[in-house]
């Protein structure tokens, strides 16, 4: 572990960790990004166009329990990862004969921290083949216990003696969730990490007047993911059956059907009358400020509904038949990630050379009947991860999108109850991830898996007193974040400003040991 003590500011990281980290507010961190954007945009000037990326946060609301996602399949008798699993989980341990078994390279490093050289017998939960599936075809990689962290915390003594300072209000949903999507644990929140990564990356790969979509799209509504440090980058919310019209201008529920004609001109009808007197107001100029903001904002809105509905012009012209490919996937999830595809099918239409959406589903928060209430949930990550894939395959751009998950929090190891039908699992914190692309490295684990020991076992790292396994995070959410920023295209100096506590753990780019390679 890194000594939390003053340094001495010898070169750029040590001046940004001071600047940034070690007396961050808000002030301090807004005016750190509105000089590195400004950086950005003059280093920017030139830069050819490098292609087409999109990165895509999937978060799974309530706080997934993890240790039936990714499960230990071996013979107990053989392998201590199962042995533990099978001691630990008690009822709510899945039989090894149900888990979708998977193929780990003899090179996988992710079980040497606490299993030294064990290769356990690793698999998907039972309703999750789709995952299973991609992981052996090198598309879907795990990163072991993630979660948010202030400081590395290398042991349980070190949680328990109050050695390192901790996030903000553990276990806490919304104080969780809020600090998952800023990675700033240890300050009041003022920006998402998405957001931040947008404000930088738009002056490089997203200027010059080609973009007419922001940069950060939201299929679940306003996020903090997506919240930037000054409202350069407002992140716009698209439902999953398309934009919301504005209300009584239609013949429909979704359409200006009654109003415009297919080229966009006025109809004659009342409602066609209705919605060009109403946008001849907004295009007046009106000395109110007040007043002259609404109007903006109304305009800008109307003309991004346009845009949209080009992108999705677009998509249908591709060829590409998104009911049929999202066919096994009809749920809250497959129906985000479904119009997701539509978006990036239609890419030309929005000018992005740069791309961060959100989507997200609820149901995780499962303190009971976890057997029955979470199989329905990982086969809805699953088909409608699959029926992504498949369709951005079909499009041509699966190595373009990188696509992961992120969650409150884990789950508690041991169940709340002896009762298999009754049982569920409380809050916790580190947890297991997915990563999804073309690009990415898949078929392995990385970061490092938890040791399944509760309490005071040797080895441990529950963190807490009642013997729950509540596991201490082994990679940061900084550390795992950034890693797919700088896929982005994210510069040193980006990421830098973007995590401003990264420089406190192993960086992820250089420290062999941090094992996060998996793009």
């Amino acid at each position: 572990m890194k000594k939390h003590q003053k340094e001495d500011i010898r070169n750029r990281r040590d001046f940004i960790r001071q600047s940034a980290c070690a007396s961050l507010g808000v002030t301090g961190l807004v005016n750190m990004l509105a000089q590195m954007r400004l950086m950005t945009a003059a280093m920017a000037q030139g830069v050819p166009d490098t292609g087409y990326k999109a990165m895509v946060c999937l978060f799974l609301n309530g706080g997934n329990d993890s240790n039936n996602l990714f499960v230990p399949a071996g013979d107990p008798l053989t392998d201590e990862v199962r042995a533990d699993y099978a001691a630990g989980r008690g009822v709510l341990a899945i039989p090894s004969n149900q888990v979708r078994l998977v193929n780990l390279p003899p090179t996988t490093q992710a079980f040497k921290r606490h299993y030294g050289n064990s290769l356990p017998v690793m698999g998907f939960h039972p309703s999750a083949p789709a995952l299973a599936t991609m992981f052996n075809a090198g598309e879907l990689a795990v990163v072991a216990n993630v979660g948010s962290l202030a400081y590395p915390v290398p042991t349980r003594d070190d949680y328990l003696g109050g050695k390192v300072p901790l996030p903000q209000q553990l276990f806490s949903h919304s104080d969780q969730q809020t600090q998952w999507q800023s990675s700033v644990p240890d300050r009041p929140f003022t920006s998402g990490w998405g957001g931040r990564a947008a404000e930088l990356l738009r002056a490089s790969y997203n200027s010059g007047g080609n973009s007419k979509v922001s940069m950060s799209i939201s299929l679940a509504g306003v996020n903090s993911f997506q919240v930037g440090t000054t409202g350069q980058v407002v992140q716009y919310v698209v439902r999953p059956g398309g934009t919301l019209p504005l209300s009584g201008f239609s013949s429909g529920t979704d359409s200006y059907g009654g109003s415009l004609n297919p080229d966009g001109s006025y109809k004659t009808t009342d409602q066609g009358k209705r919605l060009k007197a109403f946008e001849d107001i907004m295009r007046l100029t009106h000395a109110n400020l007040h007043e002259e903001e609404y109007n903006r904002i109304i305009r800008r809105a109307r003309a991004t509904e346009g845009f949209i509905g080009a992108a999705m012009t677009a998509s249908t012209a591709s060829g590409v038949n998104f009911d049929t490919k999202f066919a096994s996937a009809t749920t809250s999830l497959g129906q985000q990630l479904k119009m997701i595809a539509r978006l990036i099918a239609g890419r030309s239409a929005i000018g992005n050379n740069r791309q961060i959406f959100f989507c997200q589903v609820g149901g995780y928060d499962t303190h009971a009947t976890l057997l029955t209430s979470h199989a329905p949930l990982m086969a809805e990550i699953s088909n409608s991860l699959k029926a992504f894939r498949d369709t951005l395959v079909d499009l041509g751009v699966f190595d373009n999108v990188v696509t992961f998950t992120a969650s409150d929090f884990n789950r508690t190891f041991t169940p709340n109850s002896t009762d298999p039908a009754r049982a569920g699992s409380d809050h916790a914190w580190g947890g297991h991830t997915l990563v999804m692309g073309g690009q990415v490295n898949g078929g392995d684990v990385y970061g490092h898996y938890p040791k399944l020991k509760i309490g005071s076992a040797t080895g441990s790292i529950d963190a807490g007193t009642n013997n729950r396994g509540r596991w201490i995070p082994g990679t940061s959410v900084d550390q795992y974040a950034a890693v797919m920023t700088k896929w982005m295209g994210a510069s040193s100096n980006d990421i830098e400003a973007i995590f401003p506590n990264l420089p406190r753990f192993d960086d992820p780019f250089t420290v062999s040991s941090a094992n996060l390679a998996f793009l």
